[in-house]
């Protein structure tokens, strides 16, 4: 059975992620930070949950020290953990203090998770980041989210030219506008709706939607698409030219 490892899966997209990995025959990791409740609700049947801030290396150290103890490997790592949530300011607004926490949060959970895990990852394994559509999106308020989600696709596909050599695979997978508790003060109904008609698809999207595109590329199929991004936004790129974040 595939070992999965998903970050911030307690609750929310992470969840869903989860739910789909487990569904599909992985046997999944469930890391959460502070909400255990809910993180062993998520892990109930399909894995286990696991505490850990991904943002300091001690913590990862441990965290994945306990998989390959219990496991004896990792063989998909989900980097999904919102480790700051983004400051919704333009730059007049925002202070330096948010904008450093957020960009600082996105990358050091990214980076001593992967660092980590690739030391003990075999030829074969899968990396997927979940990135955002805001990463090409120049939006009122969306600087600090933008410019974080941006520098994680670099980071990705840095660590995809590097780790392709050892025959892993690396993805990102970058959503618009998803419907969840977190976005809630954000995605408005009068602001669903407007992406609902504009997009091919015409709604927005739900957990599940990117929960199904993560699965696919846990898989095997999807190799040949490493270090590529992903992009899910419902067809709102198709209609109006731009992504949906």
């Amino acid at each position: 059975m595939s070992v999965a490892l998903v970050t911030g899966a307690g609750r929310g997209l992470g969840a869903a992620i989860a739910t789909e990995l487990g569904a599909r025959g992985h046997h999944v990791i469930v890391n959460y930070r502070s909400d255990a409740e809910s993180a062993r609700a998520v892990a109930e049947g399909i894995g286990t949950a696991v505490r850990a801030d991904v943002t300091d290396p001690r913590d990862v150290d441990r965290l994945v020290a306990r998989v390959v103890d219990d496991h004896g490997r990792i063989d998909v790592l989900v980097v999904n953990a919102n480790t700051a949530p983004p400051p919704f300011a333009s730059l007049v607004d925002l202070t330096w203090e948010a904008f450093a926490a957020k960009v600082d949060g996105e990358l050091a959970g990214a980076f001593h998770v992967t660092k980590r895990v690739l030391g003990v990852m075999r030829a074969g394994g899968r990396i997927v980041y979940v990135g955002s559509t805001a990463a090409d999106y120049v939006g009122g308020g969306r600087l600090a989210h933008g410019v974080a989600k941006n520098a994680l696709a670099v980071f990705a596909r840095h660590v995809a030219a590097e780790t392709a050599r050892h025959g892993i695979t690396v993805v990102t997978v970058a959503p618009g506008a998803v419907r969840t508790a977190a976005s809630e003060h954000v995605l408005t109904a009068d602001r669903a709706r407007h992406l609902a008609e504009h997009s091919v698809l015409g709604r927005v999207l739900e957990p599940v939607d990117v929960a199904r595109a993560v699965a696919v590329v846990a898989g095997e199929e999807l190799r040949p698409a490493t270090g590529s991004t992903i992009r899910l936004d419902a067809g709102w790129s198709v209609l109006v030219g731009g992504p949906t974040s």
